[in-house]
């Protein structure tokens, strides 16, 4: 029997090692949940590939959960999926010894390991010599098997599912991904699943617009309305010449080359920072979240090293000659000299809609609303606000750097190659189908005519559709007025692009 003087010692023993374990426990609390480090890559073009820009820290999907979705809701898919590379059918790409694909950033924020989009997955496309070719992945090339509106609709189905509990989730992430801690799984049981299905289904309320625009398909998304959203416009009160902003996603290389120069489509910046941070706002990354180390280390990348890859199917060197005059007449002026020397007095600059006579609605869906609202972004921080987006009235004229590979053309890729493109409009085709990387050396561009490949089936794009108007570009001016022979010639030199 102890004594009564040890009866306190023993009771203030266990409080000091009650008070130490509870000071322990609140350390690693508050470390977890400090916690903000995102995967990092040694290499330039892997950060490109799979940095983060901070769109995991307020956006981003708990990786458990993104393991699960398509296992838990395959029927929301658009086709038969490989299980070790489920979103593949969204045209996601998948590289050897990689769990997550291209586009798809890492960051782990209070303790859960986080993912979300970067800038790669609307920028790094694949091409293939033939249907049983090598699928070459291209860093900077338009994403043209991405179809980023039906990932997001799989999104807001899934939300809908009675299914999406944390219950039944949870359970899924403990037989599929049994390395997730137990403080994880009891947080999203109880509390993040509810969270993300609550914020799923207010996006979808808030992206039923697009259900009255012609579906984006392949290669392409609507640029400037889901901005609008983000900005609190009421989208049920825009008017209609604003409805439908479907373009085709850009390259993006040799930034450096393109300092001054005005950009994006219609020309509505001048500055490569401001259109960088814009578009990592269009992965989630808000001034009070943006990782500006990693977006400055993808700027670098894509100012100094970014660049096309050759044309590798060959080119005849007379018949380019030939068409190497065609262009200095026809195209240098607005294009550039070559796909490396960009000079010419009109490159960057915006030409009239009036004079290209092209499809208006993207050209109409930046608003001067959207550009007094786009310029009010980072006020809170001076160095970086916006100051120079504007409201245009046309289409700006781009070098063609890489011209192979930024197929389909015209500004809603509605022609579907260099050749179709020289024709005038009532000879280009009607409709096409998106979403095939075989490439088609002869007219320059992808295979298009196509509609299904091991299962896979193409978008068929309908050019009678508003938004997807293949007409415009048209007169000797561009081209279209020019023989059979030096439209093949024409082709053959800016296959050297």
């Amino acid at each position: 029997m102890s004594s009564p003087s040890e009866s306190p010692r023993t009771f203030w023993k266990f409080c000091w090692l009650g008070c130490v374990l509870v000071l322990l426990a609140a350390g690693y609390l508050v470390f977890r949940f400090r916690r903000d480090a995102p995967v990092t890559y040694a290499g330039e073009e892997d950060h490109f590939k799979y940095g983060s820009t901070g769109g995991e820290r307020a956006s981003g999907i708990p990786l458990s959960i993104w393991r699960v979705l398509p296992k838990i809701f395959p029927q929301y898919l658009p086709g038969p999926a490989d299980p070790r590379q489920p979103y593949a059918a969204f045209g996601f790409i998948y590289e050897p010894g990689r769990e997550l694909p291209i586009g798809v950033s890492q960051r782990n924020v209070q303790g859960l390991d986080r993912v979300f989009l970067n800038c790669a997955v609307c920028h790094v496309g694949t091409v293939r010599a033939s249907p049983e070719g090598k699928r070459r992945v291209i860093a900077g090339m338009p994403a043209n098997g991405l179809d980023l509106q039906a990932f997001e609709r799989f999104l807001f189905n899934c939300a809908l599912d009675e299914n999406f509990t944390g219950l039944r989730i949870v359970a899924q992430i403990r037989r599929d991904v049994p390395e997730e801690d137990w403080l994880n799984r009891l947080a999203l049981r109880y509390v993040g699943v509810g969270l993300m299905r609550e914020r799923m289904l207010t996006l979808r309320d808030r992206f039923k617009f697009q259900d009255r625009e012609p579906d984006c398909g392949p290669g392409r998304v609507d640029t400037f309305n889901p901005p609008k959203v983000l900005l609190n416009f009421r989208m049920d009160r825009l008017p209609p010449r604003e409805w439908v902003g479907n373009c085709d996603l850009p390259s993006v290389w040799n930034e450096g080359k393109r300092k001054g120069l005005w950009l994006d489509w219609d020309g509505n910046n001048n500055s490569l920072e401001e259109s960088d941070r814009s578009a990592a706002y269009g992965t989630g990354a808000t001034p009070p979240t943006l990782d500006r180390a990693a977006l400055k280390r993808t700027e670098a990348w894509l100012l100094n090293k970014a660049a096309p890859p050759a044309f590798p199917f060959g080119v005849r060197p007379a018949l380019a000659a030939q068409g190497e005059t065609l262009y200095a007449e026809h195209c240098a002026r607005c294009h550039g000299k070559s796909g490396k020397d960009f000079a010419g007095a009109a490159v960057g600059q915006v030409t009239p809609i009036e004079l290209l006579k092209t499809d208006r609605h993207r050209l109409d869906s930046y608003s001067p609303e959207l550009c007094a609202n786009q310029n009010l972004l980072y006020a809170a921080y001076p160095s970086e606000r916006f100051q120079h987006f504007r409201k245009t009235f046309g289409y700006a004229n781009q070098p063609l750097d890489g011209l192979w590979l930024r197929a389909p053309y015209l500004h809603n890729g509605s022609v579907p190659t260099l050749r179709d493109l020289l024709e005038p409009a009532a000879a280009r085709p009607k409709f096409f189908y998106r979403g095939c990387d075989v490439y088609d050396s002869e007219r320059v561009g992808f295979v298009s005519n196509v509609a299904e490949e091991k299962g896979r089936k193409f978008f068929r794009f309908d050019t009678s559709l508003p938004g997807n108007g293949n007409f415009g570009h048209e007169g000797r001016e561009f081209g279209t007025e020019l023989s059979a022979a030096e439209k093949d010639a024409l082709v053959e030199f800016l296959k050297t692009f």
